[in-house]
């Protein structure tokens, strides 16, 4: 019997910190656990929007941000979905209307750490292969 697209199991992308961490205490623990529903959802390929993300094209594309309300706190958590992973760039208590340009200017420099150090790893990779298969 034929399945359908809906019905395929997808393996879930990766989850790679490129920095910050969710845990008990500052987060509470419904505040962790609702981090970690959106997080997985992003995971398994969901297409979260309003009020729960918010796409942060300033960032960078495939860029956005997960609005987590906690208690007192609003966190938010900088993301990009790659190909194979969503990379969590960013973890940071809300105070203020507009995101801070200190937080847009770290998680630019992370992204661009990122992308040189998975290129030049590619390329490492691919002349490690060619030699092999030249032997």
């Amino acid at each position: 019997m034929a399945k359908d697209k809906g019905d395929e199991q997808r393996t879930p992308k990766l989850l790679a910190w490129l920095h910050g961490e969710i845990k008990t205490p500052p987060f509470t623990r419904e505040g962790r656990k609702a981090a970690g529903y959106l997080l997985r959802m992003l995971q398994e390929g969901e297409n979260l929007g309003m009020p729960r993300a918010e796409p942060l094209r300033i960032v960078g594309p495939r860029c956005g941000a997960l609005r987590i309300r906690d208690g007192t706190h609003h966190w938010r958590i900088i993301y990009r979905l790659d190909s194979d992973a969503v990379l969590i760039v960013e973890v940071y208590s809300k105070k203020t209307r507009a995101v801070p340009q200190e937080v847009i200017d770290r998680c630019r420099k992370r992204l661009k750490d990122y992308d040189k150090a998975a290129k030049e790893a590619s390329e490492r990779s691919e002349k490690k292969s060619s030699r092999n298969g030249e032997n």
